[in-house]
């Protein structure tokens, strides 16, 4: 809208200087034309009022005194020549004779002689305005060429110009008043047009297959914002019923990998019980002297195989276990050294840079969360040569901060988007639930876990949790 009314403004200023100028034109050549007729007409009356016989000759005794009278009454002055271009009489005062030509440029006379309307106009432009000098035949009775009749014409167009100047600000007013309008009225317009768009634009950035979303609606919505909102709402229809279905087989197929985890980890000590009770029933003699020692071999190595069954129920059940929000006031500083009180390694390393930093959780669940990660740092340095890990405790903000820093081989980048899902793990022995366990135990009480690694540097996980107010 803005756009048109600039170019209509535009346009309209062009074709009106324009009009001016054409019309400006049309009114000089027009007078031109009335004021050459005119002494054209008082010239011929004066050749028939004369004593002199009209010819060229006389041209200049005819017209002696009656120049001037003409002149005056047509309020013009002009010029006759003779037929060859010779200047004969001149209107115009004696001072001012020197800018009139005594002699006729022969282009001129070609051109008057020439022209089918016995008439030539000669076009310049002097002192930055528009002259012109109109040239023609000055006749007998008989229509005889005697002479040559010039009148100057000088174009004033001062009153035109004055008068296009002031339609031109009449108008740029009223289209500055059209412009602020336009302006306004396009904001409004726009605002209108767009406020149920920004609805549905709002919306569609809210809109997560997690989260239970909300229709759009929208009072007397035109017909194509209309239909865009009856798709949108068609849509989280459908994704929700997405995210139902979504939920489920994801629900069903962790089960199943559950299951297949459970599964395989209880195989693994069945075997060797089989084969040991294989083995002892068909050498097992009770006649044997170390028939008793055989027996407690063979007792020793079931309840091995027992615990270690008995561990990994453990575990998974651990996993399984979410933690409660038992928000008890602890200090972690003080909680973090007991969880390292286990380990007897000598490179590691506790550091706090505060005594005492409070934060509401579990006990137990925040020793369990230590103990995983520091599990985790001695498994990763096998073969260094000076291992060490560093445990800190520090306070940012309103968080409290928990770091392991380990100088292992660190973790390869293939391994890293998976480091926290259970089952996954690099070690040859374990079932990869710690890190599992200790993801779900720290979101639970609303904070994060990260970390970061370097192949032949290290690895840090740092555990964020909401300090207490």
């Amino acid at each position: 809208m803005i756009l048109l009314v600039l170019i209509a403004s535009v346009l309209i200023a062009g074709v009106t200087i324009y009009q001016y100028r054409e019309q400006s034109k049309d009114y000089h050549q027009d007078r031109l034309e009335r004021k050459e007729e005119q002494i054209l007409q008082s010239i011929s009356y004066a050749l028939k009022e004369t004593t002199y016989e009209p010819k060229t000759e006389n041209l200049e005794f005819i017209f002696r005194d009656e120049i001037y009278k003409i002149a005056d009454v047509q309020n013009v002055n002009f010029n006759i020549y003779d037929l060859d271009g010779g200047l004969v009489k001149s209107s115009k005062p004696a001072f001012e004779a020197d800018t009139i030509s005594n002699c006729l440029d022969a282009e001129i006379l070609n051109n008057l002689s020439t022209s089918s309307e016995r008439r030539y106009v000669e076009k310049k432009q002097t002192s930055g305005s528009n002259y012109q000098a109109s040239y023609k035949y000055i006749t007998d009775p008989k229509f005889k060429p005697i002479g040559i009749m010039n009148l100057p014409y000088f174009e004033d167009n001062s009153f035109n110009d004055m008068e296009l100047r002031e339609f031109l600000m009449r108008l740029g007013g009223v289209y500055l008043f059209m412009l602020l309008a336009a302006i306004l009225l396009a904001y409004f317009i726009s605002k209108y047009i767009t406020r149920s768009l920004q609805t549905i634009s709002d919306k569609l950035g809210q809109t997560d297959l997690t989260k239970n979303n909300e229709k759009i609606f929208i009072d007397n919505p035109g017909e194509e914002i209309g239909k865009l909102v009856d798709s949108y709402n068609a849509m989280i229809d459908e994704l929700q019923q997405s995210a139902v279905k979504l939920a489920r087989s994801e629900r069903e197929q962790a089960w199943r990998e559950m299951a297949k985890q459970v599964a395989h980890e209880i195989k693994n000590p069945l075997t060797p019980m089989r084969l040991s009770v294989q083995s002892f029933e068909r050498k097992f003699d009770p006649k044997d002297p170390k028939a008793e020692s055989k027996v407690k071999e063979f007792s020793k190595t079931l309840v091995q195989q027992i615990d270690t069954m008995s561990s990994i129920a453990s575990a998974f059940s651990n996993f399984a276990d979410m933690p409660a929000q038992q928000n008890e006031t602890l200090n972690v500083v003080n909680v973090t050294k007991l969880a390292l009180d286990i380990f007897n390694e000598p490179y590691i390393h506790f550091s706090a840079e505060e005594e005492t930093i409070i934060a509401k959780l579990d006990r137990t669940q925040l020793i369990r969360v230590v103990t995983n990660l520091v599990k985790n740092a001695i498994q990763a340095l096998p073969d260094i040569e000076s291992p060490s890990i560093m445990v800190t405790v520090t306070a940012e903000d309103e968080h409290v901060v928990i770091s392991v820093a380990d100088n292992g081989f660190g973790i390869e980048e293939e391994f890293k988007e998976k480091i926290f899902e259970p089952k996954f793990t690099t070690k040859s022995s374990g079932m990869g639930l710690g890190l599992g366990m200790v993801k779900n135990i720290v979101e639970n009480y609303k904070g994060t876990i990260s970390f970061t690694s370097q192949r032949g540097t290290g690895t840090v996980f740092t555990v964020k949790f909401p300090r207490a107010k």
